[in-house]
């Protein structure tokens, strides 16, 4: 489903199409996609990009569309060898590695603000990095076509009508309806993301779920 099929569709199931309406029907979706990316770890909404450490400074830059990480890893310039560095908060780095001049390769990282992450101890070399992390993807409404749009628009739909249904202070047994199908549907979403697609993870900062 894409965005001009769900507009179409909330428009039906509403029974409403006056310029206000119409004109909100975005601000309908894009609450439903933030209620799913933080209800459910899609494999959708991860991205692994690459830097590289600079030696002696303890800082290293996020991703502009950057929300939480889910590994870093830093590997060795002569070996080749990948580490995963272990994740602390500032107090913890500022403890343990109190002196920023003493280097080495990192073995932690906390996130320092919305922008940076500060590793522990300071880099001795430029290290390249990997870091996967979680973002927002590019939402249905600017680029029409989307994961949930096109493999679960049930989901998508559903939590819209909930939206639309209080904007336009409808039945509530008809949002409770809608409510009903969008949790089922985002039952079924968890079970895919956290069950099927998680079965060989090891790490415990994935949600995982039994896959019956």
């Amino acid at each position: 489903m894409n965005y001009t099929q769900l507009t179409t569709a909330i428009q039906d199931y509403i029974e409403a199409a006056d310029t206000t309406f119409v004109d909100n029907i975005p601000n309908f979706v894009k609450a439903t996609e933030q209620k799913v990316y933080n209800s459910v770890q899609l494999p959708a909404l991860r991205k692994n990009v690459t830097g590289t450490t600079t030696a002696g400074n303890k800082y290293l830059g996020q991703p502009s569309d950057w929300l939480a990480t889910y590994s870093i890893s830093v590997i060795t310039p002569a070996t080749g060898e990948q580490t995963y560095l272990l994740n602390k908060n500032v107090d913890y780095i500022r403890e343990a590695f109190p002196y920023p001049a003493t280097t080495g390769r990192p073995t932690h990282y906390a996130i320092f603000n919305n922008t940076t992450f500060i590793l522990g101890p300071t880099p001795d070399a430029a290290y390249s990095t990997e870091l996967h992390y979680f973002y927002y993807p590019q939402s249905i409404v600017t680029a029409s076509t989307s994961w949930l749009g096109d493999n679960f628009d049930t989901v998508l739909l559903y939590g819209s009508l909930v939206e639309a249904n209080m904007f336009i202070k409808g039945e509530a047994d008809t949002t409770a309806a809608y409510q009903k199908q969008f949790d089922e549907a985002l039952d079924k979403l968890k079970g895919l993301a956290e069950g099927k697609d998680t079965q060989d993870s090891y790490r415990s900062g994935q949600v995982r779920r039994k896959v019956v």
